[in-house]
């Protein structure tokens, strides 16, 4: 790992060609891909995990968790080390943490050995995702070339969710779970040597030091947050062992801006919030977030509980949308110069919308083509036509020295998102269906539907904040 970093200011010598873009751009989102799979990948090898190991049903939850809470905990902390230490050191940093977990989760002989390597994980991801996007908006200049490359690194990171579920039924299928995380290891070298070698080092610091206090408040708080919204489903919204952490978690979230506003070299500087293209376009991809990561968990669960699919089934049945997500993304920047990023976000919102509402007529004897692949292609088209400019609002304007923080906040945002939105979906779906008197499938399809009707009122509601909240053109100041 020295040795790697070390390769890190090595390619500041004048006399190195400065790699094509190109590169960087597929070396950044080789990293990317790599986090979003890891998020959806393992929910496939659940079932086998808990075998091979004997997990407990909340040790089971734990395997997810213990990854979510680290890398929405550590995220913002790991796009400002970027800013001051260099943003390859910190791709390197992550992606090697990254890669030494999954090798010792895929060993593990013991539960605990996996929970820590989970968690590891998480870390890791979190120093890496933001460095991802920085690296990349720091490569390209601004304008259509770099709404280009976010829409490569949306498309890259959207495929990498959705691909998840089927890369991890073939490999449990033909392997074993063990082979969801050793995959990681062969990949995660290739990027690693890549990285050390191509990518160039940049770093915004001006000699600060890190917001110690800072630091361990927001990680403490984002980290207690998330943990808190894992307790929903086991525990319930209004149960102790949810509640405090979740009032514990906000409020060192609200201590940590009372630091922010007082401290002379502040972890998040709050005048950045004040921007309107960041903190429109981060609500904005909180709320859509929230409603559009539940699509994958809920149509697996539909396609394996109601219709009876095999785990490997479900995959295949989703590669229509994890294409449809691709294909969203590629064509949003050619859609932004013309529509503009705010009318183009608030149109993919509204596809996706109309592919939740469809998605909430499901029956329990639902055909392929319309209860699963036409509204599954509507709602990943929306998400990808979304992503993209909101990516590119967020992050446009951004003085060097805050690249990585913006970053950072734009995954912590989706991530965030995504995990409060799961665990209060969870909490509907199974409220509807212990109130159904329906059987068992009709039961369960009964609340998935309520959660894609709910999902498709939430990006509504988003569209019309979007209409009246974000900015008409991408800032260039």
């Amino acid at each position: 790992m020295t040795g790697m970093l070390e390769a890190a200011d090595a390619t500041q010598a004048p006399r190195r060609t400065a790699p094509p873009t190109w590169l960087v751009v597929a070396l950044a989102c080789a990293g990317q891909f790599l986090v979003v799979l890891d998020v959806s990948v393992v929910n496939t090898a659940l079932p086998s995990m808990r075998t091979g190991l004997g997990l407990s049903e909340q040790g089971l939850q734990w395997v997810v968790n213990a990854y979510a809470i680290a890398f929405a905990g550590f995220m913002l902390l790991g796009g400002r080390a970027g800013d001051l230490y260099g943003r390859k050191r910190m791709f390197l940093l992550g992606l090697g943490l990254f890669t030494l977990a999954s090798l010792g989760g895929g060993l593990a002989q013991d539960d605990w050995q996996l929970l820590l390597a989970r968690a590891v994980q998480g870390l890791g991801a979190a120093v890496l995702a933001p460095s991802t996007l920085t690296i990349l908006t720091s490569a390209v200049p601004e304008g259509a070339a770099r709404a280009r490359a976010i829409a490569t690194w949306t498309a890259v990171g959207a495929g990498g969710g959705a691909v998840g579920g089927l890369v991890g039924g073939v490999l449990v299928e033909i392997l074993s779970w063990r082979w969801v995380l050793l995959i990681n290891v062969p990949i995660g070298m290739v990027v690693l040597f890549g990285a050390a070698r191509y990518l160039p080092e940049s770093r915004a610091g001006d000699g600060r030091r890190l917001d110690l206090p800072g630091a361990v408040l927001v990680t403490a708080g984002l980290a207690t947050v998330a943990y808190g919204i894992s307790q929903t489903e086991a525990e319930g919204w209004t149960a102790p062992a949810t509640l405090v952490p979740l009032v514990a978690g906000l409020a060192m979230i609200g201590l940590f801006l009372a630091v922010e506003a007082r401290t002379t070299a502040p972890l998040m500087p709050l005048g950045l919030l004040a921007r309107r293209s960041v903190s429109s376009a981060n609500v904005s991809m909180f709320l859509c977030g929230s409603a559009m990561f539940c699509m994958w968990f809920f149509m697996t669960l539909y396609a394996q509980n109601v219709l009876g699919y095999t785990p490997l089934e479900a995959g295949l049945a989703l590669v229509p949308s994890s294409l449809a997500v691709v294909v969203g993304s590629k064509l949003a920047p050619r859609f932004m110069p013309r529509l503009g990023a705010r009318n183009l976000a608030a149109l993919g919102t509204v596809v996706a919308a109309v592919g939740f509402g469809w998605q909430s007529t499901m029956g329990v004897d639902g055909s392929y083509l319309t209860a699963i692949m036409f509204p599954g292609v509507l709602m990943m088209l929306g998400a990808g036509l979304t992503a993209t400019p909101l990516a590119a609002l967020a992050t446009s304007g951004a003085p060097p020295q805050e690249a990585g923080l913006v970053s950072g906040l734009v995954n912590t945002s989706r991530t965030m998102g995504g995990s409060l939105g799961l665990a209060v979906m969870s909490t509907i779906a199974a409220a509807r269906t212990e109130g159904s008197s329906g059987g068992t499938a009709r039961a369960l399809t009964e609340g998935y539907a309520l959660v894609f009707r709910t999902g498709a009122g939430v990006l509504v509601a988003g569209t019309l904040l979007m209409l009246l909240w974000l900015p008409r053109k991408i800032s260039t100041e």
